[in-house]
């Protein structure tokens, strides 16, 4: 039974705290939707999506009146296009004519994002896998709300260098198409190791094939809430620190999990997983440096940074797990530069270099998130950077991202405007040393000795 003091502190949370559900995320399988051609496959997935989820936007609204919770955004996931298409896509344009109908059905059912221009290539990559990431440009700058991640290693299986190069070459091919709007085409492009089947979060969502064929996930957030109760403790010990991080995180995911079985119960879609990460937003109060600096750091990048976040990290994860039936997801802490105004001041303090935002991420929840580099940067200079994420993710058996947007005609000192929830972001220096002969060898580096526990 939920007592009227949790309301009523819930209420609080939401109204002074910047408590909100980040996204509700349909998954939905397209694995049905292959046709004779690439036409008719098109047609089956524009169907299919807005039959499924021709309600969810007004769901998340009728949730939101009836508890009044925000919630910002209701998005989709599908399955891997790389799949999808795979026996009707002959060419690169093939693909871009499937991510057209993607944003033709975003457009129609309402949503923010959808997420699925994927492809999954760990180990090696097919023909249509290719021709996919080699469309990435073409569909990211000729569509709006189309988001594409491509996973290119596992603990399991190793890094495939060769698609990780290809890669770097994408992304800079991407900036320059969108130039025009300081390269934003790269924001919606995120480069996996071990990515989850199940993660309701953009740029990174896809609909796993492990999973069936239509599910809810729901995103929650509050780095607000745990910035106040963090200042309740203030100058205490870690005992107490830790204590209070994990019954904050159990009162904001019990929030996600009311969300998520209404919605459930009201499209009639099985209900997947919340994720329990702490994702900030440009505003003022909902930010994870300011966390940080509530634990007791001057800037984000201040020595001790990784250790505060590793046990901010823990802490959410050990509260949240006992808040709902299924968690899941990335979960646990967001660093993306541009969408958390105090890690953006921590860049331009320059108490924040790259270098620490990737020690930083063998600790967190993604990686290298949102991180404006300067447009001349080489496509093996990013495709290094990408190796580098990858091996962290692949040795510590945990969930690594990279989101880089070289933008074009900019470098260090001037400033990448994104707005909305995606923000500004200073462009951050970039190691000059080259790295292309061993960007260049092509073929895979093998998965790490402790990944044999069959």
């Amino acid at each position: 039974m939920i007592s009227i003091n949790e309301v009523i502190e819930t209420n609080k949370m939401i109204s002074d705290m910047n408590l909100d559900v980040r996204t509700i995320t349909m998954g939905i399988s397209l694995l049905d939707c292959v046709g004779t051609d690439v036409d008719d496959t098109c047609t089956k997935i524009y169907n299919k999506i807005t039959t499924y989820a021709k309600d969810l936007v007004s769901t998340g609204q009728e949730i939101s009146r009836r508890y009044g919770i925000p919630i910002v955004n209701k998005r989709v996931s599908v399955t891997p296009i790389a799949l999808v298409g795979g026996s009707v896509c002959k060419a690169t344009g093939d693909f871009v004519k499937i991510a057209k109908a993607l944003d033709k059905a975003a457009d129609t059912i309402g949503v923010n994002f959808i997420g699925g221009y994927s492809a999954l290539v760990n180990k090696g990559m097919t023909p249509a896998d290719e021709l996919l990431i080699r469309s990435i440009p073409e569909a990211l700058s000729s569509t709006g709300k189309v988001c594409s991640s491509i996973n290119v290693g596992s603990t399991k299986t190793g890094i495939d260098m060769d698609a990780v190069k290809i890669l770097g070459e994408m992304i800079k091919d991407t900036a320059e198409l969108t130039k025009e709007a300081d390269s934003i085409g790269c924001a919606k492009l995120v480069v996996f190791c071990n990515a989850p089947d199940d993660n309701p979060f953009m740029a990174g969502a896809f609909h796993g094939v492990t999973e069936g064929d239509c599910v809810i996930n729901v995103g929650v957030s509050g780095p607000g809430v745990v910035k106040k109760a963090l200042e309740k403790v203030r100058g205490e010990n870690f005992e107490e620190l830790c204590e209070t991080i994990k019954k904050t995180a159990f009162k904001v995911t019990r929030v996600g999990q009311l969300v998520a079985k209404e919605a459930s119960k009201m499209l009639g879609v099985p209900f997947g997983i919340v994720d329990l990460s702490l994702a900030p937003t440009p505003a003022v109060g909902d930010s994870v440096g300011e966390i940080l600096e509530e634990i007791g750091l001057e800037y984000a990048g201040a020595p001790g940074t990784t250790a505060a976040l590793a046990l901010l990290n823990d802490q959410v994860k050990k509260g949240g797990v006992m808040a709902s039936s299924y968690v899941g997801g990335l979960s646990g802490a967001f660093i993306p530069v541009s969408e958390d105004q105090r890690m953006i001041d921590a860049v331009s303090a320059g108490a924040l270099t790259l270098e620490k935002l990737e020690a930083m991420t063998c600790v967190c929840s993604v990686g290298l998130d949102m991180i404006a580099i300067p447009g001349d940067t080489s496509p093996a200079t990013i495709s290094g950077i990408i190796a580098d994420e990858m091996a962290l993710g692949m040795i510590n058996q945990k969930t690594t991202a990279v989101r880089l947007i070289p933008v074009i005609g900019k470098t260090v000192g001037d400033q990448a405007e994104f707005g909305g929830l995606l923000g500004y972001a200073p462009i951050m220096p970039v190691n000059r040393f080259a790295c292309d002969k061993f960007v260049n060898r092509g073929g895979r580096i093998p998965a790490p000795i402790h990944s044999f526990k069959n």
